[in-house]
């Protein structure tokens, strides 16, 4: 008799079936999963489900809500509509070994708080910020560092360049057999229908990016606990964005592959940062200054001044708040 039942709850978008189907054909093999819920996100061609996958609910749209939209969806059927435990939320490209879900319930069972108090996360080995955290990094080295802009700190630089030689110098230490994280993303993450009545559903007016961190950090601030597992694996079989992108002399990534994913995750960055970050206005401004100084002159050497322009009206409504599925002119 199966204790724990597991609803898992996807997303899907474009032409990505051959993604989706092999992710389907992985979980529903495992006997925990009594049901899968698919979020069509006005995908190119209507998702086909076989008909012996009777266990697959799929929801269409026929507009693309984005991931906040789409996680929304999904996670609301799955904690109304479907008699499980927990929900396992999985990117459509997330194929995860066959043991990480037994792995991530073996580690439930060991872990001393309430359900609604704990969430468990798979390793994904393309994440080389989650590996170090993974091997005993502190997690915070990269996430939530006060008074930030976009990733920049004054007082941080030199710590910065000297972590990276420490990186490249140090010891591959082992992999710890779990460790706490502040945030997450979606893909990998399991939570107790108990966490999900306390935390509620991600915020649609988010759009896309970001809203899987802030959503996962509303855990960390109810007073529970992200515990990524790195013996349970998931693995990419898509490449993630901006992941080949090269470093050039006088370039920056934000400007040369500027596109509304950058708007949105720029925007949704600075709205999620300036709320759960800023805790010295004063150095969070002179950050800002700074690092908008030095994107001007990146675009002016590049040609990339049209880029810079949106750039700032990017963070300008993250930090007022203005979100929602944003003009195409704004990209």
């Amino acid at each position: 008799m199966i204790k724990q039942t597991v609803c898992i709850v996807t997303l899907t978008y474009g032409n990505r079936q051959h993604l989706l189907q092999r992710v389907l054909a992985r979980v529903l093999a495992l006997p925990q999963v009594v049901k899968a819920v698919v979020v069509d996100n006005a995908s190119a061609q209507p998702v086909e489900i076989s008909d012996q996958h009777d266990r697959v609910i799929v929801l269409n749209n026929a507009e693309n809500l984005g991931s906040a939209g789409g996680y929304n969806q999904g996670i609301k059927y799955a904690f109304e509509n479907v008699d499980c435990d927990f929900v396992w939320l999985l990117d459509d490209d997330n194929l995860p070994d066959e043991d990480a879900l037994d792995l991530l319930l073996q580690q439930w069972n060991t872990i001393d708080a309430a359900d609604n108090k704990k969430a468990l996360f798979c390793l994904r080995d393309d994440r080389a910020q989650h590996v170090r955290i993974a091997r005993g990094e502190d997690p915070y080295r990269y996430y939530l560092l006060k008074d930030n802009f976009l990733g920049f700190h004054l007082f941080r630089v030199f710590v910065n360049q000297y972590n990276k030689w420490r990186d490249r110098s140090a010891k591959q230490q082992e992999f710890k057999t779990r460790v706490k994280m502040p945030y997450v993303p979606y893909g990998g993450l399991l939570l107790h229908k108990k966490l999900i009545a306390d935390i509620g559903l991600p915020k649609q007016e988010l759009f896309l990016y970001v809203d899987d961190s802030e959503y996962s950090y509303r855990i960390t601030q109810h007073g529970g606990t992200i515990w990524l597992v790195p013996a349970a694996r998931v693995v990419d079989i898509d490449k993630s964005q901006g992941i080949n992108y090269k470093k050039r002399f006088m370039h920056n990534q934000l400007l040369d592959e500027w596109s509304f994913r950058t708007y949105y995750h720029i925007r949704n960055r600075m709205y999620f940062y300036s709320r759960v970050a800023i805790k010295n206005n004063i150095m969070f401004g002179v950050n800002k200054v700074i690092y908008l100084v030095y994107l001007y002159l990146i675009s002016l050497a590049s040609n990339k001044t049209t880029e810079y322009k949106k750039l700032l009206v990017a963070v300008n409504d993250g930090l007022k708040g203005n979100l929602g599925k944003a003009n195409s002119e704004k990209f």
